[in-house]
């Protein structure tokens, strides 16, 4: 669908959905953002709701400011997908211990490694830029220094909520390795720090909602939110890197007689601002809830865990500073989900997946999420679709 545009108080509001469908609460949010002195555009996907600090599924684009709580507390979160030489005969009947393999492998919900995983002992990984990397932790925010060790043996670990790692299958019969995360507690921590000092600063006084507190450029708040901000970005990449290395080590072991291969992944963060350049002018782009989706790049669209994802490859749409959806969105909050829907309606929902079925990912059942399809159709003029993915191992934190 072409986008509609809604009137902002200082920007339209551009939507690849229809106004009609999305609750108050989220078009609050976005009229709150077009208001900001320096919100130069503003994009909204058609898996777009309301979301703390920021709506989700929006393109927020300043100039010379950042705002901390509309990037969220999952700095850099995001998908990883790779296709496998397996193919779906490759699979046996039952798959639940290839599931118990991958749990014992990723640690899940609030879990860490015994031991930090590095990429190069175990899995021949990319070292390049490991030891930078860490080096750069030494400059963040005082505060959140003493999370070192937690932060390293979180590294290559899945977290809770929605996230989540797959084995699927495309419409070929070709099998294909996904997973969704961030950047773990680190990554939170100094969320929450950087939001703190935003709100105290004189400027953010006035706004009409203290949660679009932003940092300015050429202060030293804005520089030190920038450290922690881009290294938080890189921790949230390399999670999923090392992750894809355990799970990648797991199929090779599973399927030794196969001898599968892997193709080189695909990784795209979907919560995180990027420096770019538009009608000759240097923004700051915020996606919270959203992926880039520029001419040529690929991207990670996935559903819910019961229904498909997409592959994706951007057609550089200027209008929605090249971005699409991240998902197919939520339609309900958490605890409508708990409220509203049964462990045997989780069975039903997520039949054929090996999976949990239990009460403690009823929230994340397929129903509480809008239909991947019609979201996929409401993008046409921003992505083009590669493959299309269903699971049949879900693991959840």
């Amino acid at each position: 669908m072409a986008h509609v545009e809604m009137p902002g108080a200082r920007v339209p509001i551009r939507m690849w959905t229809d106004p009609s469908t999305v609750e108050d609460g989220a078009l609050q949010q976005l009229r709150n953002v077009a208001t900001l002195p320096w919100v130069e555009g503003l994009a909204v996907m058609p898996d777009v709701h309301y979301g703390k600090g920021a709506t989700v599924g929006s393109v927020i684009a300043m100039r010379g400011a950042v705002c901390p709580a509309a990037v969220g507390v999952d700095i850099g979160c995001g998908m990883s997908a790779a296709r496998t030489s397996l193919t779906a005969n490759d699979l046996p009947g039952d798959l639940s211990r290839l599931r118990s393999r991958i749990e014992q492998a990723i640690p899940v919900g609030r879990g860490m490694h015994d031991e930090p995983v590095s990429p190069g002992r175990a899995h021949g990984l990319p070292t390049a830029g490991w030891d930078d990397f860490w080096s750069r932790f030494d400059g963040v925010a005082e505060p959140v220094k003493f999370r070192r060790e937690r932060a390293a043996k979180q590294i290559g670990t899945l977290g809770s909520g929605n996230h989540f790692v797959e084995v699927c299958t495309d419409t070929s019969g070709s099998v294909w390795l996904m997973l969704h995360s961030g950047s773990r507690n680190i990554g939170k921590e100094l969320a929450e720090h950087h939001i703190g000092e935003a709100r105290k600063l004189p400027h953010n006084q006035g706004l009409v909602d203290r949660d679009l507190a932003v940092f300015v450029a050429d202060t030293p708040q804005m520089a030190a939110y920038r450290h922690d901000l881009f290294w938080a970005q890189e921790y949230a990449r390399h999670n999923r890197t090392l992750m894809m290395g355990l799970l990648q080590d797991v199929v090779r072991k599973e399927f030794k007689k196969a001898r599968p291969t892997f193709e080189p992944t695909i990784s795209c963060h979907h919560n995180y601002v990027a420096e770019e350049r538009y009608e000759g002018v240097d923004l700051l782009v915020t996606r919270k809830g959203a992926i880039r989706a520029g001419e040529g790049d690929y991207g990670i669209i996935p559903g819910s865990m019961g229904t498909g994802s997409y592959i994706v490859r951007g057609l550089g749409n200027a209008a929605s500073f090249n971005s699409a959806s991240h998902g197919a969105g939520r339609r309900m909050s958490r605890n409508a989900a708990k409220r509203r829907f049964s462990e045997r309606d989780l069975a039903e929902q997520t039949r054929g997946v090996e999976c949990r079925k239990d009460s403690g990912v009823v929230d994340e059942i397929p129903g509480a999420y809008k239909p991947i399809e019609r979201v996929m159709d409401q993008q046409r003029d921003l992505v083009e679709v590669v493959a299309q993915l269903k699971q049949v191992v879900c693991v959840k934190g």
